[in-house]
């Protein structure tokens, strides 16, 4: 692991304290406080899950797994579901192959996001990342109605280096794109990032909004990689799951950038977005700073919540 991942981690760690002692003191107990694996072991464990944010479906899936699993290896003790468990989490969790090819091709990326979950910092965050990987990036302003979305994206275009195009407020953001585009292509940029609007109080808006920024893509770009990205806030738990669907009726979506991880108590729901949705959660916020955003990595996660039940002896004081 790279020494700014190490630290990365070590800030993931602390961030999801409250997470942890959330889910992971329940566990805990359970796995010392029973002595046999039976019904009322996997109810407790199913519980405990629930309660962390991981939702039905996901905790159905990964008990389910783990039933198989203890059959299969005729596990006895509780104590030994422990990594079982973990994996389980684990596996609910692939990104797949491709998820970063954006990185690598000629691509756009539209970034959509309700007001408040981080959306134009991460657009920001992502470009600088990009910059410092030595892409050409563009940024688009397309989040036109939002008051001061246009200063605050100026302000991160400035920090990250990178060129940012944009119109007066109230403009038509199709015609931000129109331009950012044609600009991405005379100045050969690698990725065009367009921090676009995400009105879910008047889908029927949104939908067309996006349909046409499409439709001018498609046609002035038609050998851009598309990615679409819906920024959710952590904090909010299962509310952040009935946000994504929502944007999934509106927009193709390619991978959440999930935000503001650092000290929720609701981080478990990042194992259900994936699981649910079979969207990928391609990048995790945990801070304020250009690198408080990084690539999801699902080992460093489920390790990062489990950390004081892989790594210490744990007691309830560990897991708090």
């Amino acid at each position: 692991m790279a020494e700014g991942r190490k630290g990365f981690f070590g800030r993931l760690v602390e961030g999801l304290a409250k997470t942890r002692s959330n889910i992971v003191s329940g566990i805990d107990s359970i796995f010392s406080g029973f002595s046999a694996i039976d019904d009322d072991f996997y109810e407790e464990i199913e519980e405990t899950l629930i309660m962390g944010d991981l939702g039905i479906q996901t905790t159905m899936s990964i008990v389910e797994d783990l039933r198989k699993k203890v059959k299969e290896q005729h596990i006895r003790e509780p104590e030994e579901c422990k990594e079982l468990l973990i994996n389980s989490i684990k596996e609910q969790m692939d990104l797949g192959e491709n998820a970063y090819e954006f990185e690598h091709r000629k691509s756009v990326v539209l970034v959509i996001g309700v007001n408040g979950v981080g959306k134009t910092t991460s657009v920001g965050k992502l470009a600088g990342q990009l910059k410092d990987d030595g892409r050409r990036v563009i940024l688009a302003a397309a989040d036109t109605f939002r008051a001061a979305a246009i200063e605050q994206l100026t302000e991160w275009a400035s920090r990250a280096g990178v060129e940012l195009i944009a119109q007066q407020e109230g403009s038509d953001p199709a015609a931000v794109i129109y331009d950012a585009v044609a600009a991405a292509k005379s100045r050969k940029a690698d990725v065009l990032i367009c921090d676009t609007a995400g009105r879910l109080h008047n889908k029927k808006n949104l939908m067309e909004e996006l349909k046409k920024i499409n439709r001018i893509i498609d046609k002035e770009y038609p050998d851009a990689y598309r990615e679409t990205l819906v920024v959710l806030d952590g904090t909010t738990g299962q509310n952040a799951l009935a946000q994504a669907r929502q944007f999934m009726e509106v927009a193709d979506i390619t991978g959440i950038i999930l935000t503001k991880l650092d000290g929720t108590a609701k981080g478990g729901i990042a194992v259900a977005i994936q699981s649910e949705l079979g969207i990928p959660v391609k990048y995790i916020g945990i801070g304020e700073k250009i690198d408080d955003l990084q690539k999801f990595n699902a080992d460093d996660f489920v390790n990062a919540l489990f950390h004081c039940l892989l790594y210490t002896s744990p007691s309830p004081r560990d897991c708090s």
